[in-house]
């Protein structure tokens, strides 16, 4: 029987509006860094934001590799759990391997223009079944054949199947 093996990415958004502590740590954390590591790339001072930034100084595409250093330890916070994605349950199950962080939009001189993004990459899932509009999804273990445990959770804004492989 064929599996479908998916990878699933959540993109979690991080603005001056957050409410949450831990977003507000990385907002504030992520501001700081990419204040600090734009002066690299604007050593006259002639540019405000990042736009401005990449557009005239091409090597400035590295701010966001740059800026991601400084939210690593929150992310080991979250113990490989992706933040706000939660079953039918209302618990967190989704793990993630991988992310990437990128600056969506920052101003040097004003932080509530300052917004970034981190895209979580789950760990591997097999994809059971669609019922509705909630995925039926299990963790991947290679050779699995006895009783499995599997999380039901609504398709919601900013997740997406990422990858999908099929496995005879």
């Amino acid at each position: 029987m064929a599996k479908k093996i998916i990878t699933l990415c959540y993109r979690k958004i991080i603005d001056a509006e957050n409410t949450n502590l831990w977003d507000k740590y990385v907002h504030q954390d992520s501001y700081t860094e990419f204040k600090m590591q734009a002066q690299l790339y604007n050593r006259k001072g002639q540019y405000n934001t990042f736009a401005e930034l990449v557009l005239n100084v091409p090597a400035a595409e590295k701010l966001d590799f740059l800026v991601s250093a400084s939210i690593t330890g929150y992310l080991q916070q979250l113990k490989n759990i992706i933040p706000d994605v939660l079953d039918n349950l209302g618990k967190r199950f989704l793990t993630f391997e991988n992310f990437k962080f990128e600056i969506i939009n920052s101003d040097i001189n004003d932080i509530r223009k300052h917004k970034v993004g981190v895209n979580f990459f789950s760990t591997p899932m097999v994809w059971h079944d669609t019922i509705g509009d909630q995925l039926l999804v299990s963790r991947f273990k290679e050779n699995e054949e006895k009783e499995i445990l599997t999380n039901l959770f609504p398709i919601q804004k900013f997740v997406s199947i990422y990858a999908i492989q099929t496995i005879e």
